[in-house]
C-alpha cells in the first residue's frame, strides 16, 4: 500500500470518528448508528455493551431529551492494518448541560461544572457503505 493510500484511509476513518461525535451531539441518533456497520458494537464506560445499529440507536435516544452535549475530539491516530481495516484511539472532553438551563443568547447553554475526559477505542472496517465503526470501546479517563 502506498502512502497516498495510507493518507485516504486514515482521513476516512478520522471523518467517520468526527461524525460520529458531531451527529451524537445533534441528536441525530439514526445518523450515529448508521456509522457503524450492521452488527457493530459499542461498549460504554459502565460496561454496558450495545450491539447493532438498532440497539445503538435507542440506547443513544433513550437519554434525557434536554441534554446538550459537546464531544470535543482530539489526538486521533488510526492505525491502518490494511486496505479494508483500521484501529483508532481518539481522546474525547465531553461538555454537557441541560436546554432548561435559561441560555445566554450571544453564548449558549451553560456547561455543568461536571466535564469528563474519555477515549474511543475503534476498530473500522470497509464496508458497501463506506468505512464504518465495527467496534468501539469508550472510557474514562479523568472527571471534575
Amino acid at each position: 500500500m502506498n502512502e497516498i493510500d495510507l493518507l485516504l484511509i486514515e482521513r476516512a476513518c478520522e471523518r467517520v470518528i468526527v461524525d460520529s461525535a458531531t451527529l451524537n451531539d445533534r441528536r441525530e441518533f439514526s445518523a450515529l448508528a448508521a456509522l457503524y456497520t450492521t452488527d457493530g458494537v459499542v461498549v460504554r464506560p459502565s460496561g454496558q455493551r450495545l450491539e447493532g445499529r438498532e440497539a445503538i440507536e435507542a440506547a443513544y435516544a433513550a437519554g434525557p431529551p434536554d441534554r446538550v452535549t459537546r464531544h470535543l475530539c482530539t489526538n486521533v491516530r488510526v492505525e491502518v492494518d490494511g486496505s479494508d481495516a483500521a484501529r483508532a484511539t481518539t481522546v474525547v472532553l465531553i461538555l454537557s448541560g441541560q436546554r432548561s438551563d435559561a441560555p445566554d443568547v450571544t453564548f449558549g447553554v451553560v456547561p455543568s461544572e461536571h466535564h469528563m475526559v474519555g477515549e474511543f477505542a475503534d476498530r473500522l472496517v470497509r464496508t458497501d457503505e463506506g468505512w464504518r465503526i465495527a467496534e468501539r470501546h469508550a472510557t474514562m479517563a479523568m472527571t471534575t
